[in-house]
């Protein structure tokens, strides 16, 4: 129930029956003092992160460089467009490596019967450390990190 400021009587409405004097309504509620808003939510720019793109240019090879090139978004950004021609250039350099120890081994492997143990255990650590490389390069872009290859990463760089 309120009351009327001027006399103090009892007041149901918007005046005062005593006096006549306009009594307003119950007093809003503060705001309550110990909240404070936030920054509003950034706006979703859709598409993914940046270092989840650049460690995908790694996944198919010089395929997803590709495509990660060709993207509207993230053809402008220069860390996805490092990372995708590293991998185009690694794709291309393992494949071309790939070659040469076959063209290399394949005889060697056909003409004595005791090297090709010895070949085949050195195509193995060539292969499982390439595959290593693979993986490392695209742990680094994941973690946002930006390794260079020593011949390739400068060529990347370059284009990128």
């Amino acid at each position: 129930m309120a009351f009327c400021p001027s006399c103090g009587s009892a007041v149901e409405g918007k005046f005062c029956p005593k006096c006549g004097t306009a009594v307003g309504g119950p007093a809003p509620n503060p705001p309550n003092p110990g909240y404070t808003p936030g920054p509003a939510p950034a706006a979703n720019t859709g598409g993914m992160a940046d270092n989840m793109a650049g460690a995908l240019c790694y996944l198919v090879g010089f395929i997803t460089g590709i495509v990660f090139l060709v993207l509207e978004p993230y053809n402008k950004h220069p860390f996805v467009k490092f990372h995708a021609w590293q991998a185009i250039l690694f794709s291309v350099a393992w494949f071309i490596l790939s070659m040469i120890l076959s063209i290399l081994l394949i005889p060697l492997m056909l003409t004595s019967s005791a090297l090709w143990p010895i070949a085949t255990l050195f195509r193995v650590c060539i292969s499982l450390g390439g595959f290593l490389l693979w993986l490392f390069l695209m742990y680094k872009a994941s973690n946002n990190e930006k390794f260079k290859l020593p011949v390739i990463g400068d060529l990347a760089e370059k284009q990128s």
